[in-house]
């Protein structure tokens, strides 16, 4: 969240920053429970330095009488206290509620828009191949080369789940190996993350637990949720501690599960692989001095340039729109694969899909998770906080499917993924 002092010193530029992020908060009540909460402190300060006055003089050779009195303004004061302290408690987490609802505020130099496709194109690497055939969506060549069952994923376990077979098993494992083994030669340090996370995790890194907005789902009577991400697990990992200033930066990587309910995600482009209940993606995460989170994201983004280099995929970046920021973002690159199958009236040979994104959310989340290093003046700070997707399998899985077909129906597999699949394509089976 924002530092409520900055939300109250530049109040208009933070309404201006959440009109342009076409979200809902009220900055205007975050102000005035922010004063609220300092006098009600203010208050509490001066009934307790009354407390101990009164208790420095009852030890004093006092009358009866005198002494007396000074017990009933004990007494008097202790029940003010208890009544301030709890007027207190409940305005801080007034105060707590509102703030939460306030987005980061977005780099200046992010373009100004409602909707993604608003998004700024930035840069294009590869170009889009020309087809002597009519290229099929990975939806036809999955289950024509007997790779994804989405019927029978849909019997058992309900729509947008599905069934990967044969050959596609491999080529998701290959996939996150060739992630890992990029990400371990940029130095992060790896991990398997769970696949569950305290709700007060998920509403720190900026996901909603609970409501009709939720994406999430949530264990019931547990407190906990599967993880959409392992950005939860990742950002939560260093919670509640204070981190040594000489090992920063810490870059993680982390593999995990990622369950997503996608609430009134629907349309042409959503089907298949690309927007899906449950999918398998490695994350990458840093800890960062707040100097150097900037370069360290264009550092995040490069690495994602290279995987999809690596895959010979033809790809684009767009730095994301205002409207389309998460609230914890300051700033947001996303990386847009060519993906033939998206083909239309008004793209005739296909479109772009986003297949990885990378965040630099600045001090938001660190201020929500209470992560703090220690600065050389002594002080506590916040860190910075970035991730970014590695892979994200299914889209990933989907754009070599479409841009790696054959006349014959065949797919031919990139040659960074053969030595983890151990085969180079795979071709039409008689039997499924």
């Amino acid at each position: 969240m924002l530092d409520y002092r900055f939300i109250k010193e530049n109040l208009q530029a933070v309404k201006e920053n959440i009109k342009n992020r076409n979200m809902t908060a009220d900055a205007d009540l975050v102000v005035k429970l922010y004063d609220e909460r300092t006098a009600l402190t203010t208050k509490l300060q001066n009934l307790q330095q009354k407390r101990n006055a009164n208790a420095a003089s009852m030890k004093q050779k006092l009358d009866a009488e005198t002494r007396q009195k000074y017990i009933e303004e004990g007494k008097a004061l202790k029940d003010e206290i208890a009544q301030a302290q709890k007027e207190l408690e409940e305005k801080e987490v007034l105060l707590d509620e509102a703030a939460r609802k306030i987005p980061n505020m977005a780099n200046p130099a992010v373009p100004i828009g409602k909707v993604d496709t608003e998004n700024l194109e930035v840069k294009k690497v590869g170009t889009p191949r020309k087809f002597d055939f009519k290229p099929k969506d990975h939806v036809q060549l999955g289950e024509s080369l007997g790779l994804i069952d989405f019927d029978r994923g849909t019997k058992v376990s309900g729509p947008k789940f599905y069934y990967l077979k044969n050959e596609a098993v491999f080529l998701e494992q290959a996939l996150i190996m060739y992630a890992l083994n990029i990400l371990r030669k940029h130095n992060f340090t790896t991990f398997i993350t769970p696949d569950v996370a305290k709700q007060e995790i998920l509403q720190g890194i900026g996901f909603n637990p609970r409501g009709n907005e939720s994406n999430v789902y949530c264990i019931e009577d547990e407190g906990t949720c599967l993880v959409a991400t392992a950005e939860i697990t990742l950002g939560g990992y260093h919670s509640g501690e204070i981190l040594d200033k000489s090992k920063l930066p810490l870059f993680y990587c982390g593999l995990s599960h990622c369950f997503r309910r996608e609430a009134g995600a629907a349309g042409h482009f959503s089907k298949g692989l690309y927007r899906v209940h449950q999918f398998d993606k490695v994350e990458m995460f840093v800890y960062s001095l707040p100097e150097e989170s900037d370069k360290i994201h264009e550092q995040l983004r490069l690495i994602e340039e290279e995987i999809f280099t690596g895959l010979g995929i033809p790809f684009r970046v767009v730095d994301t729109c205002t409207g389309d920021l998460g609230a914890p973002a300051y700033r947001k690159w996303d990386l847009e694969a060519w993906m033939p199958g998206r083909a239309d009236e008004e793209h005739p040979e296909g479109d772009w899909g986003e297949v990885t994104s990378t965040s630099n959310c600045t001090d938001y989340q660190a201020r929500r998770l209470n992560v703090k290093y220690r600065d050389d003046d002594g002080k506590n700070k916040y860190v910075h906080m970035l991730n970014g997707t590695a892979i994200a399998v299914g889209r990933a899985m989907l754009a070599i499917l479409e841009n790696y077909q054959n006349a014959d129906g065949s797919v031919t597999i990139p040659p960074a993924l053969v030595p983890f699949c151990g085969f180079d394509k795979i071709s039409p089976k008689q039997n499924n």
